[in-house]
């Protein structure tokens, strides 16, 4: 950990962009200045938060990270900010990379919301056909 100290790595999905800093500490966890709980009040983006370290059995509390996070719903928030922890313990350990991407927790999701089009109530939905 003391090779790369202050390195920023990014978590993107759907909007929400996340900015990490991972650093080996005690554990402190802040999103946005907030403590995790009081900025993901549900027990599932919590969880998606843990995940990376679940994946390589490491020990959270070994951690400090300092999340600034953007954009989006809170869901994709949680998925951006998973990506960026993901990324950023992959860079400070190569062995590590193997088992993160073979839970997919180094792919960053593409998905997008699809344009509304003209015509149309929404991207693909069409108004009510009447025949008569």
């Amino acid at each position: 950990m003391a090779n790369t100290p202050n390195k920023v790595l990014t978590g993107r999905r759907k909007t929400a962009v996340a900015r990490i800093v991972l650093r080996s500490g005690t554990g402190i966890v802040k999103i946005n200045g907030k403590a995790v709980e009081e900025y993901f009040p549900t027990e599932i983006l919590r969880y998606k938060l843990q995940q990376p370290f679940k994946v390589l059995q490491l020990d959270p509390g070994q951690f400090d990270l300092t999340i600034n996070v953007s954009g989006g719903g809170i869901t994709g928030q949680a998925e951006a900010v998973r990506l960026a922890i993901a990324r950023s313990l992959a860079q400070e350990n190569a062995e590590y990379r193997k088992p993160l991407r073979a839970e997919g927790l180094l792919t960053r999701d593409p998905r997008m919301v699809e344009r509304k089009k003209y015509g149309r109530r929404k991207a693909r939905r069409r108004f009510q056909f009447s025949k008569r």
